[in-house]
């Protein structure tokens, strides 16, 4: 893969197994938003971009090649060999094979770990335009303007010194107060996200899970999409009819090591497929 620099953009050549719209709009990030042309435009690790892709060239305005390879690089997970783990997924199960070859263009987003605790807390009984915008009121109210109109997610410094009266104006309903404890439980160190890429699974599913509110769907959306437990595999209601109709037998464990990425594919599929359902 090489990267080539350009005066307010970067040029990845060279992508593989990438789909935008397959990745950035599927319920894993909720701070992107699709334009006219394809390309997309959002806000991480405080840095505002648009990316589009052309064949196998990936540009990313707004951007440099540092930034390219301390986030960029890592956050559209461009260093694990996604042709390959189909390849190896598809072995499990004739279903799994065909959902991985319907979208092949899924990866998984690295990022921050505390933004995506803090928006799967927000996924809980909503739907993904909902969802939105709760995290886009969150930012704006409480984040750091990064560029005019664009605010970067609040840190847990900021929000541990809020209540969840002060989170009125996001109208996120009951999941004020588990937000705030998030906050309040990662800034304190009580919660401590980095222990949890290296902690054992379940510990640190149990450690995420010591905040309110927080249960085993979110703590697994969080490790698989903030911390790159790609061993992760959450159950939604999706999931669990997925899960029911297509693989009666099987459990998560049955998905191996790339269970996040098989997941992906199941929840994606069963999503483009209602009449599986029916």
């Amino acid at each position: 893969m090489v990267c080539n620099e350009f005066e307010n953009y970067v040029c990845v050549d060279g992508v593989t197994d990438l789909d935008l719209r397959q990745t950035l709009d599927c319920g894993q990030s909720f701070r992107w938003t699709e334009n006219a042309d394809g390309s997309f435009d959002g806000i991480a690790f405080a840095k505002k971009v648009r990316v589009k892709l052309a064949g196998n060239k990936l540009y990313i305005e707004n951007s440099n090649k540092a930034d390219f390879e301390n986030i960029w690089k890592s956050y559209f997970d461009f260093d694990l060999d996604y042709g390959k783990i189909r390849t190896e997924i598809s072995k499990i199960h004739p279903v799994l094979a065909e959902a991985a070859q319907y979208a092949p263009g899924i990866r998984i987003l690295q990022q921050e770990p505390y933004e995506a605790l803090c928006t799967f807390i927000i996924s809980q009984n909503n739907n993904i335009k909902r969802i939105k915008g709760i995290v886009q009121r969150l930012c704006e109210c409480f984040g750091e303007e990064i560029s005019e109109g664009n605010f970067a997610f609040p840190t847990p410094q900021k929000m541990a010194n809020l209540t969840a009266d002060d989170l009125a104006p996001l109208r996120a309903g009951f999941r004020n107060r588990y937000l705030i404890d998030a906050a309040q439980k990662v800034n304190s160190g009580e919660v401590d996200l980095e222990k949890c890429r290296t902690l054992d699974y379940e510990q640190a599913r149990k450690e995420l899970m010591k905040i309110t509110g927080v249960g085993v769907k979110v703590a697994d959306c969080t490790l698989l999409f903030g911390l790159h437990r790609i061993e992760a595999f959450p159950v939604d209601v999706w999931m669990k009819r997925a899960m029911a109709k297509l693989f009666p037998t099987m459990t998560a464990n049955d998905f191996g090591e790339y269970a996040g990425i098989a997941q992906q594919y199941i929840f994606h599929y069963s999503r483009m497929h209602p009449e599986l359902f029916e």
